[in-house]
């Protein structure tokens, strides 16, 4: 399969990630995250959001932060793949 190079990353390659949830997770998870950094900041409304942010060596990485958010009842309001450059 021929994909174009700008098409995002591939399935089994390094890649950054920004994730955005309502609520508030304690900096002490990010080990359990793939080291991804942990900023929680107040929206607009009285919901917290925080956001995960950093490199996952693959998208099995990425499948298994989301599986620990969606198991802490996290409720996700942003998935964004961040291109290096």
């Amino acid at each position: 399969m021929v994909r174009p190079a700008d098409s995002g990353p591939e399935f089994d390659m390094p890649a950054s990630y920004r994730i955005s949830f309502r609520g508030y997770l304690h900096q002490a998870w990010s080990d359990r995250l793939n080291g991804m950094k942990i900023a929680t900041c107040d929206e607009a409304s009285e919901e917290q959001v925080t956001v995960l942010s950093g490199r996952l060596p693959d998208q099995a990485a990425l499948l298994g932060v989301l599986i620990t958010l969606y198991n802490l009842h996290f409720p996700l309001l942003s998935v964004e793949v961040v291109m290096d450059g």
